[in-house]
This record gives C-alpha cells, sequence and structure tokens, in this order.
C-alpha cells in the first residue's frame, strides 16, 4: 500500500467516489474497507481530488467516511508456471480455492494467490552467467503438462540486462529467486519464475509482427473451406440467443490447430459456464489423448457477478493469452460474449454521467472493442521462433439484429465473420453460420478456384429457391431445378456437420479436399434428368451416399465401397464436368 489515503464520499451501485489526500493514477488499484473486509476496486476517472472506482465486489454496506487504502499498482495478473489447467474469475482467483476457503457461495473481500507458492517446479536453466538478455528473452524452463514452460525476463524489465547468477538445475517454487541480474543502470534485480503485469498493458517483447497467413484448422469444413481463419487472427461469431454460439466455441476448442486454449466467459449465463466447466475436464484431447483441461485455461465471470469484473475477465485472457505467446506457442482465445462485456462499458459509462453514444453505448465503444482485437496476432520473437495470439469472440445482439452498435463495431476490425442464423438454427443445420452474409478475409485451406465455383453454384441455387418461393415449383424450369438441387446437396453434404459424432465431428484438412473435390464435381456437372421428379429422386440418393460417406472413418473398406458407390451413381445419370470446372479443378491440382 502507498501512503496516499481517501474516504468514500459518493456510492452509485459498483461506482464509488473517493476523496483522497495524495497522488492517485488511472487503472490505480484500492481498497475500500468494509467492516473487516477490503473491496478492490480500479480507479476509472478522476477528477480533482476526487477519484472514481468501479468496484470489483458486490457495494452493499460501503457508506461515505469508509477508508480506502491505494496500492500504486494497476491490475495486474501473476504470470509463471501452474496457469494451465485453472478456472478463474476476472481477477485471477482460482474458483476452486475460492470454494474452499469461502464456501460455495462466494464471500466478498476473499483473495487467493492464483498460482500454487508451495509447488515445486524442476528448474532448467538455458542461460549462464555472463549471458546478455533482452525483455521477455528465457532464461530456463519448466515442464508444464504437455508444453515446455520457459522462464522469461519480466516484461518490465527494459533494455538488455546481463545475468548475474543462476541457479543449477533443480526444483524450486516460484517465490524462489532463481537468478539475479544487472540491468542497463547496474542495477540488481532478482528474478523468480513468476511476476505481475498489467492486463490493460499489451506485451510487445517481440522482434516482429507477421501478416496472419497461416489457417488456423477447424476442422468444421464451414469454417476451414469457406470462411477461413488464419493463426493470429480476428473473427467474431455473433447470432441470436440460442443459436450454437457456445457449442461451436467449444468444438473449436477442442479441434483447432492450437497449443493453448483459453476461454473467457464474461458474463454468460451461470449455467452455460457450469457446463464448461463440468464438460472440459471430461473431454479428452485428440492431440494427445489426455485431459483437455491440460492445455486450457478458463475465465469466468458470469451475467449474476459484478458488471465490473466482466471487463477484468476480458483483459486477463487476453494477457495470459499473450504471455503464453511470448513462449512460441500458438493460443486461441475465446470470448463469450463481448456484448456482455460492452453492456458492462454501457453501465458504467451511465454512472461515469459521460455523453451516450448509439443506443447508449459509450462514445468510445469501437476504440475498446478495436484495442482489445488489435491484441491478437502473429509475432517472431528474438529467438527466430513464432507464437500467435488469435482471438474469437461471439456477439449476443438482441432479437439476432446484427445492426447494433457492438457487432457493427466488432466487424471493423475482424478479419472473419461467422454470422449465425436463427432459420438455419431452427432448422438443426450446424453449424448454423450463414453463408449467405458471412466471410473471411483470410486465405481457405483448400483451392480458392474450388471454393469460388462452388460459392457461385450455391448463390445462384439460393436465388432459385427464392424464386420459387414466388412462383412455385410449377413456375421453375427442370434446369432452374436442378441448380436448386445442386445448392440444398452442397449445404447437406458438406456445410452442414454432424458435432455428435466422432467422424463426422472433425475432419482433417486431407480428408475436405478429397471430398470436396467430390462435390464440386457433382455441382458443375450436367446430367440427364428431363423431369423435376427424377431429379429429386437423384439427388436425394446422392446426397444420402456423401451423408454415409462423411460418417465413414477415412480410407476404410467402408469409406472405398461407398465411393465407389457414389462414383457408379454420378454415372448413372452420364453426368459430364463442363468446361469451366475442368479448368478450375486442374488449377486446384
Amino acid at each position: 500500500m502507498t501512503d496516499t489515503k481517501g474516504k468514500v464520499v459518493g456510492i452509485n451501485g459498483n461506482m464509488v467516489s473517493v476523496d483522497f489526500d495524495g497522488t492517485v493514477t488511472m487503472n490505480e488499484v484500492g481498497y475500500v474497507n468494509v467492516e473487516d473486509k477490503k473491496l478492490k476496486g480500479e480507479i476509472i476517472r478522476i477528477r480533482g481530488n476526487i477519484a472514481q472506482m468501479q468496484i470489483y465486489e458486490m457495494t452493499e454496506g460501503i457508506k461515505t467516511g469508509n477508508v480506502v487504502e491505494f496500492t500504486g499498482e494497476m491490475l495486474a495478473v501473476r504470470l509463471g508456471p501452474g496457469l494451465l489447467g485453472q478456472v478463474y474469475d476476472g481477477l485471477q482467483n482460482p474458483l476452486p480455492l475460492l470454494a474452499e476457503k469461502a464456501g460455495y457461495f462466494l464471500e466478498r473481500g476473499v483473495y487467493v494467490e492464483p498460482i500454487s507458492t508451495s509447488k515445486k517446479w524442476h528448474f532448467t536453466p538455458t542461460a549462464k552467467a555472463g549471458d546478455t538478455l533482452n525483455t521477455g528473452d528465457s532464461f530456463g524452463t519448466v515442464p508444464e503438462g504437455p508444453f515446455t514452460h520457459k522462464i522469461l525476463i519480466p516484461f518490465d524489465c527494459l533494455g538488455l540486462s546481463k545475468i548475474k547468477s543462476i541457479k543449477s538445475e533443480g526444483d524450486y517454487t516460484i517465490d524462489e529467486t532463481v537468478a539475479v541480474i544487472t540491468d542497463e543502470k547496474g542495477n540488481d534485480r532478482e528474478l523468480k519464475m513468476s511476476f505481475y503485469w498489467p492486463v490493460k498493458r499489451a506485451v510487445n517483447c517481440y522482434a516482429e509482427r507477421l501478416a496472419p497467413s497461416e489457417p488456423m484448422v477447424t476442422q468444421v469444413r464451414l469454417i476451414d473451406t469457406f470462411y477461413p481463419v488464419s493463426k493470429g487472427g480476428t473473427y467474431c461469431i455473433p447470432g441470436p440467443f440460442g443459436a450454437g454460439k457456445t457449442v461451436l466455441q467449444h468444438t473449436t476448442s477442442r479441434n483447432a490447430d492450437v497449443d493453448i486454449v483459453i476461454i473467457a466467459a464474461c458474463g454468460e449465463r451461470a449455467g452455460e459456464v457450469v457446463e464448461t466447466i463440468k464438460e472440459f475436464p471430461e473431454l479428452t484431447d485428440p492431440r494427445t489423448g489426455r485431459s483437455l483441461m491440460e492445455r486450457t485455461i478458463i475465465i469466468c465471470n458470469t451475467s449474476s457477478m459484478p458488471v465490473a469484473s466482466r471487463e477484468a475477465s476480458v483483459y486477463t485472457s487476453v494477457t495470459l493469452a499473450e504471455y503464453y505467446r511470448q513462449m512460441g506457442l500458438h493460443v486461441l482465445l475465446l470470448a463469450d460474449s463481448t456484448s456482455r462485456w460492452a453492456q458492462a462499458l454501457r453501465e458504467m459509462s451511465g454512472r461515469l454521467e459521460e455523453i451516450p453514444g448509439e443506443e447508449a453505448f459509450p462514445a468510445y465503444l469501437e476504440s475498446y472493442i478495436a484495442a482489445f482485437y488489435e491484441r491478437a496476432g502473429i509475432v517472431r520473437l528474438r529467438d527466430g521462433t513464432t507464437g500467435s495470439v488469435t482471438i474469437g469472440g461471439t456477439v449476443s445482439p438482441a432479437g439476432g439484429n446484427f445492426e447494433e452498435p457492438v457487432t457493427q463495431a466488432t466487424l471493423k476490425v475482424v478479419g472473419a465473420f461467422h454470422g449465425l442464423s436463427r432459420e438455419r438454427s431452427d432448422a438443426r443445420k450446424y453449424p448454423a453460420i450463414d453463408p449467405i452474409i458471412s466471410w473471411s478475409k483470410y486465405k481457405s485451406v483448400l483451392p480458392e478456384a474450388w471454393v469460388s465455383y462452388a460459392r457461385k453454384v450455391f448463390l445462384k441455387g439460393v436465388e432459385v429457391n427464392q424464386m420459387m418461393k414466388v412462383v412455385g415449383e410449377e413456375g421453375t424450369s427442370t434446369d432452374d431445378f436442378v441448380e436448386y438441387l445442386k445448392s440444398e446437396f452442397l449445404d447437406a453434404v458438406y456445410m452442414q456437420q454432424n458435432s455428435f459424432d466422432k467422424i463426422d465431428a472433425a475432419v482433417s484438412v486431407e480428408r475436405q479436399k478429397y471430398v470436396f473435390n467430390q462435390v464440386v464435381r457433382v455441382l458443375g456437372s450436367e446430367f440427364d434428368l428431363t423431369e423435376k421428379d427424377d431429379a429429386r429422386n437423384y439427388f436425394n440418393k446422392l446426397r444420402q451416399l456423401f451423408q454415409d460417406w462423411n460418417y465413414s472413418e477415412w480410407k476404410s473398406d467402408k469409406f472405398n465401397s461407398l465411393e465407389a458407390e457414389i462414383k457408379t451413381t454420378y454415372a448413372s445419370k452420364n453426368g459430364k464436368l463442363d468446361s469451366e470446372l475442368e479448368a478450375v479443378l486442374k488449377d486446384g491440382e
């Protein structure tokens, strides 16, 4: 604590006005003394000698005259080995330890060390006395789950530092000194295996920031093929309530081609958070065959918790992601849902009596959302390795209205838009990503010529479908009706996926390319179909064969036999590739 003290002079919800005597700074952390408890808060505005603080706890019982103590530090997280597998709240309190200490009904003012201070880690030095290291460089390692956790020079050690001494290989706790460095000014500093870093300050201890180009494979066909995401990129999943945003995020977290998954449940309903916490320890990681929680961190603040903690959970999660990126790992951060974070900003803005923007959201909403997504990226570290943080945020617009401010502000900064529609969700189509409105700026895992051709056929079929709603099937020509059936065929056998089937739930890139090649051949072929009923029966049979093919194990006897039957059925109506498709397929190969 600093010598600066203050007294409460006003309370407005979870915002407290404090008359202070001394020096304070923006975003400084302070504690309000209430009875025998200290409630944590953060300064969000200073006017003269009055500071407004947002309190991260329920403010019941706070009265004017209560003493406030200031720490001189910004809101920070502790970084070090032992983070993986943890379930934290927005202030990095481990929820299982909080439950042990305070019971299942959490008490106010109870804070727990985020990482065990008694557990010993096997430290192996990777540097020696006399070596010169830069900010964020590694000087040792410890094993953590399936990864080698690098012990880094703290991010606040600016410039070059020389190692004065370093411990030999052995077992140490995170509070023991493992090295001593001398900075450029000649000052010595003891280094431990953990350190603190402010959550609202981006980590930039890298050599170069790169453009996202390498695909982040999710094994969801519709995403990887049509609306891909790159490692170090950003994407958003807006959609109405119940459209499958959370389910899609869970599937992505299990199968995405990344090392670490961080889930930030900022303001989600308690039921969904409980489901996440219960499911993840039981899920098997397809990469390691062990529990998925071994490479997962969950930050959860439910909608029943104070609104200020939602903002903290967003920044806490992205800081942890940047920490693991600094080790050369690829991290996926899933924020669910940024709409509730924006609602918290709106609530605090109202209490600060700021001039409201559209729909009463603060005028700086866009800059806050942009600053959050800008912390994603793929970087080249000083040792030549690369690490990335990919951010995927869900948005929950009221009534599924994508024109509302949070969705629009998000669309301006992300690289891919996976818009979920109520119509596809109600039709039990998974994922419910609407192919008409969704888009991506990143490169597909499949040849772009194939994807463009398939998208053109799909959109033409959608146009025919819209026309049929007006003139009916009778007023549609057979050729147009076949185009409509091709569009429905693509949707049913490739765009949709069965998340409950162990084979179809996750599809490798190799299989996606192999199957999509056959799908595109059907889309670009001319068939001897003169009657609508004949065309409908033919495509129904072809669709069922492809769906059975999707459920068969890759390159198994069943897979091969179904492929042979598909080719026979395809040839039964004299399927001939049009000239445009022949060029497209050749270009892709």
